[in-house]
């Protein structure tokens, strides 16, 4: 039975809100439990919008959180197709897009974030798209379908993981794929150059074409449909859909208006949290996409935009909420799907900040693990088709010990056998 006296409102209906709303029932609270999110569709993980939904494998139901009707079973009041409009903190209240007013007691900012908008002509032609919400992706299922049927070509701007996952699923249903990239290689800020270049020789194998060091200038096109692309290089490329991957951007403007902080765009951008995801107002917290949280383990502020922040940063802003002694320092980890390999991803070493790359195993099979060392300590380990090691890579990442780099690259030497050395 709901108790009316205590109101905690969760603004933001993807994984992490609905994570949070479970643990708020999971820990007992047995106040009011209002989850508020502006798309119809009830809260979603994302990382089937370019992986096995995408790419036709598995069921849109499977993308969901919650069955339908667990929110009614659970008490969880939604609100959904409204936007909050307004964040009154001397009221304690939110208003939303149709008028509606809630107050609450304690308020969770889950408003994840939103594409980046390629500012050149011709965005406004049918057949670019965007992948961020599941509209999206049942749209470009069915693009994706008929660039395969008719031999068409698809243009893909940015190659980071989205774009790179997009451009697996694509050649998986047969399209023509060119991935325009401004650095040296895909995925360059999160992997450096070392692995990088890996993932070109993948894509490059299945089909897949690059243009590196160019960046899109103009979209051209006939009767408002996509023609083809043109890049600072002088080239022009055939294109009958245009997909934008050129990141996303944390939705701070209900934060911002409120007069909560943030922080600079140059230092990651999104709502400032501390340990405990809470922002400069104790009664509102943060979590996932939009949260730029104190990170006790790693020593700086960080946003991270991925699966498991937002599973795990929900119920920690959730128990926070609630009062608990909380200190969020998870591992930051994501993973990807591209073709036949998985990966999976532990730690944060950005560029810059490592100076040694060890890998164990076989590159050259994609059986291997990759390290990113500074100073012999490990900052992060990606393992490539190799599995059920996320555990010992996290660890080594904890300890912040320094290793032996040969013993590392060593399979034979089991990873939880990896000493500290003095």
């Amino acid at each position: 039975m709901v108790d009316a006296d205590q109101t905690f409102v969760i603004v933001g209906g993807g994984l992490a809100g609905a994570k949070a709303a479970e643990t708020l029932r999971a820990e007992g609270f047995t106040g009011r439990v209002i989850l508020i999110g502006d798309e119809r569709d009830h809260p979603y993980e994302r990382p089937p919008l370019s992986k096995g939904y995408l790419t036709g494998k598995d069921p849109r139901e499977g993308a969901f959180v919650h069955e339908q009707g667990w929110y009614a079973q659970a008490d969880v009041e939604l609100h959904l197709g409204q936007p909050v409009t307004t964040l009154d903190r001397q009221a304690k209240v939110v208003r939303l897009g149709d008028g509606t007013t809630l107050a609450y007691d304690k308020l969770l900012l889950a408003t994840g974030a939103e594409p980046r908008r390629l500012d050149v002509p011709g965005t406004d032609l049918a057949g670019v798209h965007h992948l961020r919400r599941l509209s999206h992706a049942d749209r470009l299922q069915g693009v994706l379908a008929a660039l395969g049927r008719d031999n068409g070509h698809l243009v893909i701007a940015g190659g980071g993981w989205i774009g790179l996952e997009v451009a697996a699923a694509a050649r998986g249903y047969g399209a023509e794929v060119t991935v325009i990239e401004s650095a040296p290689t895909p995925l360059h800020q999160a992997l450096g150059p070392e692995l990088g270049q890996f993932f070109a020789d993948l894509h490059a194998e299945h089909g897949v074409r690059f243009a590196f060091g160019a960046k899109l200038t103009e979209i051209t096109g006939q009767d408002g449909m996509v023609l083809a692309v043109r890049t600072d290089d002088g080239e022009e490329h055939p294109a009958h859909a245009v997909v934008v991957a050129i990141g996303a951007a944390p939705r701070t403007a209900l934060a911002e208006n409120a007069g909560l902080a943030l922080v600079d765009r140059d230092h990651g951008g999104g709502i400032a949290v501390d340990a405990a995801l809470r922002t400069s107002d104790p009664d509102v917290h943060a979590a996932g996409d939009v949260a730029a949280a104190e990170h006790p383990l790693l020593g700086v502020r960080l946003r991270v935009e991925h699966w498991a922040n937002a599973l795990n940063g929900g119920p920690a802003a959730a128990r926070a909420m609630l009062g608990r002694d909380v200190s969020y320092d998870r591992v930051p980890y994501f993973f990807s799907d591209q073709y036949d390999l998985g990966m999976e991803y532990s730690g944060w070493a950005p560029p810059g900040s490592y100076d040694q790359v060890v890998v164990r195993g076989d590159a050259g099979r994609r059986e291997f693990i990759a390290f990113w060392l500074k100073d012999r300590r490990v900052l992060a380990g990606m393992n490539v088709n190799v599995w059920d090691v996320t555990e010992h890579i996290q660890a080594l990442v904890r300890s912040g010990a320094p290793v032996d780099p040969d013993a590392l690259a060593d399979p034979a030497v089991p990873l939880d056998r990896v000493l500290p050395v003095s």
